[in-house]
């Protein structure tokens, strides 16, 4: 009997379309629930010492999840499969493998098998094969989520009705997942997209809720997790006042596919151009510029609401002057890259740098930090460390510097509205009207709060409503 996969660590969102994406080739799959203290715990009593925190919530997470499934009688090292992420390099993530089988050799489960999935030379250790085919319907099920929960963190923040969005998604993630799950045809992926939007376009928003847009970037895990690893921050967030952007898993694999082409490059230079390597290059290339494309397909289905993947190429230029784009491990020189681009191209008001204790990627990336906010004094950023506790220390930090982010969205919607002779309570009726209540509305580049997007994009119909409203009387 073919043994079920189990992987995890990913947001419950990724997970679940991933699942499809692998149940669709015959395998049987499971994903891990959201590591929680108790895991890190678990973690910290069968690691070694000095690993970094995702490491212990991930790996405890899957022991605890063994342990549980043994208590209910079930062989779990016949029934179940392991995959993971392999990788090297500085970064204490390229031990996660060994750590993964130390652990699990400790607590008892020593001949579990586990898979490893090298995400730098696309292939694969175990018993599931990375195949061209798995890769495409992996990359369409994790394009997808981000999509649907870039959504969800900027719909979020200006429901009219709490909670109506996330009912929204729980509703329609189940039909993304059935569509994954038969093949994930790009089409089929279009048709229930239109319908999550569809859906979407019947809710009610409020945009004048005037809300920081907080970036949430940093080492991969820390940032992307959405439970205990990281304090709930990205919920935490939002339920302060603040529009959380995140980060998308795409733009992680777009920056990988971006260091593999110039690693070639760098090949090319030292060795000369040969046949097989100006192949490896142009495939890199145009891998590179499909999944790109299909991202922005998705991003075409909700009129491009969903945020872009910067280019790579700009982000480099960015850290240039302060972080060598070679130097590599963990989130290399991306960390200070999207500091400054959420600074210099008007993306966020507010930026949060989250990483594990003594990560040591992310220590390199603090020192450049420093030099960041000495040229560019108007960023509003903090950079925090996650250890499994110390959460109230953290989250008082993050809400001083949240407090200034508020104040400086409003400045940013106070000046607007001084710019065109506007009152504050004449935009509150205008966006009260059912023309401005819907989801999908065009939004300008020029500003970063998504009211004041809003208004300046819409300025004209503003101007002409407001004259109307005093003509009125009203």
């Amino acid at each position: 009997m073919a043994k079920t996969i189990l992987f995890g660590g990913l947001t419950p969102l990724h997970e679940l379309f991933m699942k499809g994406a692998v149940e669709s080739l015959g395998y049987r799959a499971e994903f891990l629930p959201t590591p929680s203290n108790h895991s890190f715990a678990v973690g910290r009593e069968f690691c070694n010492r000095g690993m970094c925190n995702p490491t212990y919530y991930t790996v405890g997470n899957l022991i605890k999840y063994l342990q549980e499934k043994r208590a209910e009688g079930i062989d779990v090292e016949n029934e179940y499969s392991f995959v993971t992420i392999g990788a090297c390099g500085p970064c204490r993530f390229g031990m996660y493998e060994t750590e993964y089988r130390h652990a699990l050799k400790l607590a008892g489960f020593k001949n579990l098998s586990v898979s490893i999935l090298n995400q730098s030379e696309l292939s694969s250790e175990g018993d599931l094969e990375l195949t061209p085919s798995l890769v495409w319907r992996l990359v369409k099920a994790v394009w997808v989520a981000d999509i649907v929960r870039d959504l969800g963190y900027q719909l979020r923040p200006y429901e009219v009705l709490s909670g109506s969005v996330d009912k929204v998604i729980s509703e329609m993630k189940e039909e993304i997942y059935k569509v994954l799950k038969k093949g994930g045809r790009v089409k089929d992926i279009i048709f229930v997209l239109k319908l999550l939007r569809k859906k979407l376009e019947e809710l009610q928003f409020d945009y004048s809720r005037v809300k920081p847009v907080v970036s949430v970037i940093g080492e991969f895990w820390a940032h992307t997790t959405e439970g205990d690893g990281n304090y709930n921050l990205h919920r935490w967030l939002e339920e302060s006042g603040a529009e959380v952007k995140v980060e998308s898993i795409a733009g992680w694999i777009d920056y990988q596919l971006f260091m593999e082409e110039e690693k070639a490059k760098l090949e090319i230079r030292a060795k000369g151009l040969s046949l097989s390597r100006a192949k490896k290059l142009l495939f890199i290339r145009a891998m590179a510029v499909t999944f790109r494309n299909l991202y922005n397909l998705f991003r075409r289905i909700f009129s491009f609401r969903p945020r872009p993947l910067p280019s790579q190429k700009y982000l480099v230029e960015l850290a240039k002057p302060y972080f060598d784009h070679l130097v590599v491990g963990g989130e290399g020189h991306l960390e200070v890259a999207k500091h400054i681009y959420n600074v210099k191209e008007k993306k966020a008001h507010m930026t949060v740098s989250v990483k594990p204790f003594g990560c040591m990627p992310s220590t390199q990336s603090d020192g450049a930090q420093a030099k960041v906010l000495s040229d560019y004094p108007e960023s509003i950023f903090i950079s925090i460390e996650t250890s499994g506790d110390g959460e109230v220390n953290v989250k008082s930090r993050v809400q001083m510097k949240l407090f200034e982010a508020k104040k400086a969205a409003q400045k940013e919607f106070d000046e607007l509205l001084s710019s065109l002779r506007l009152t504050k309570s004449t935009v509150k009726k205008i966006l009260e009207t059912e023309s401005f209540r819907k989801p999908f509305l065009k939004l300008s580049k020029d500003y970063i709060g998504t009211t004041a997007r809003l208004l300046k994009a819409n300025e004209k119909v503003f101007l002409s409503s407001a004259l109307q409203f005093r003509e009125l009387g009203a």
